[in-house]
């Protein structure tokens, strides 16, 4: 079964398909289609509620689209012998444990229970159901300190990944641990994006869709001067896909001898690194964070460098 993320201009139009029709024929085509258990229609019909939803509010990024998507096919597979209009009571619960049971993550599972709400969501707003069978179900408590999910590469490890690394991976890299950029933000970077002459960066579509300009560094300038003479493509690194950069990512720490983070811990360095330099103010602003509060967490790896140093005082 296919659940193609649609284009904005399609889901436009698939939102608007939905979003026009009479009371209803948009309970019957909802009803309709969870009672086939369709996931194309499904998706659509969350697609369309959260486009209107967000219409003069923040937009919904296609990164969350990506979950959520994934979320409720999740569901729908989950739920083979419930009726997905009328559950049962213990179901929501059933499913949470079922999470927990495959070792799932509380954050992933906390994803995994907010795509089940918003395609609940969808068919409340259509009058398919009359509640969700969500509300007040919770997931597993995460007792993992926010810092300790954030855990960046070490400055040393940074040049180790730089030491092994050439032209598209040595991108991947900087775009990381000097840009700021997300994982996504770095695949769907395309070259339109760059100027050079003007040492920045447009990222088209950050967190919750909202755009920024980021600042180019030296090594950045040099390593994507270096790639955009050798590739003729549209997009800078070349892929299209996160997980394709993450299976690139894990090779190369393999050969520098770093231990593998995953490729968002590059972010966390830069971040680190600039609340360091120049202040939690500055990092806010080049990471793009719409609250300082989640800056902030990168204070406590300051601090950490703080103790080690006078920790080693005599």
């Amino acid at each position: 079964m296919t659940l193609a993320i649609a284009t904005q201009n399609t889901l436009e139009a698939r939102a608007h398909a939905w979003a026009s029709k009479q009371d209803d024929d948009l309970k019957r085509e909802a009803a309709s289609a969870a009672n086939a258990r369709d996931p194309d229609r499904l998706w659509s019909l969350a697609e369309a509620f959260l486009a209107t939803r967000s219409r003069g509010r923040t937009e919904t990024s296609p990164n969350t689209l990506r979950a959520y998507r994934r979320g409720i096919l999740d569901l729908i597979d989950a739920w083979q012998h419930e009726n997905l209009l009328r559950p049962s009571r213990n179901a929501p619960d059933l499913y949470v444990m079922k999470l927990m049971l495959k070792g799932l993550k509380p954050g992933t599972i906390a994803i995994k229970l907010a795509s089940a709400r918003t395609l609940y969501a969808a068919l409340t707003w259509a009058g398919a159901v009359e509640r969700d069978p969500f509300k007040g179900v919770k997931g597993p408590p995460d007792l993992e300190a926010p810092w300790d999910k954030r855990r960046p590469y070490t400055e040393e490890e940074v040049s180790r990944l730089l030491t092994k690394s050439r032209a598209v991976d040595r991108v991947l890299v900087l775009l990381g641990a000097h840009a700021g950029l997300r994982v996504a933000e770095a695949v769907d970077l395309l070259w339109t994006d760059v100027d050079l002459d003007a040492r920045e960066l447009k990222v088209r579509h950050g967190k919750a869709g909202r755009p920024r300009t980021v600042a180019v560094s030296a090594g950045l300038a040099r390593a994507l001067a270096d790639l955009q003479a050798i590739t003729s493509r549209d997009r800078v690194l070349g892929y299209t896909t996160t997980t394709r950069a993450r299976a690139r990512m894990r090779r190369l720490a393999f050969r520098a001898l770093v231990p593998y983070r995953g490729v968002h811990a590059l972010r966390h360095a830069c971040g680190t690194r600039m609340a360091r330099e120049k202040g939690l103010e500055a990092a806010q602003h080049h990471l793009g964070h719409q609250n300082l509060a989640t800056t902030q967490v990168y204070a406590k790896w300051n601090q950490d460098e703080i103790r080690s140093t006078v920790g080693a005082w005599e």
